[in-house]
């Protein structure tokens, strides 16, 4: 179906990113965080975790900067568990910790 304009439904650039599906665990990172940061609004500092989901998705914890501070040691830092389709498509996303980036793990 064609729009005004000439535009097609379903563009070529959405249907072969769609087509193509994840690759690999980096490819599924680098998803996962652009998708992320596009939504929240925050600048990721990195991932930290990459696995595959039982749907043959992927389930990626993506570390973000949600506080920036002086020193930087005392800056909030939050995790985000996101899942995305066997595409790369997000489905959904979740904070599961905050925390301070001086403070040790637990």
């Amino acid at each position: 179906m064609t729009e005004p304009g000439g535009r097609r439904h379903g563009t070529a650039s959405r249907t072969t990113t769609r087509g193509r599906g994840v690759r690999d665990a980096r490819d599924a990172a680098r998803r996962a965080a652009d998708a992320l940061a596009e939504l929240v609004r925050h600048r990721t500092e990195g991932v930290s975790a990459v696995r595959r989901s039982e749907d043959d998705g992927w389930i990626v914890n993506v570390d973000v900067l949600e506080v920036a501070r002086i020193p930087d040691t005392t800056s909030l830092l939050a995790t985000y568990e996101v899942e995305l389709d066997p595409a790369g498509d997000l489905l959904q996303y979740r904070r599961i910790s905050r925390y301070r980036r001086g403070a040790q793990d637990q």
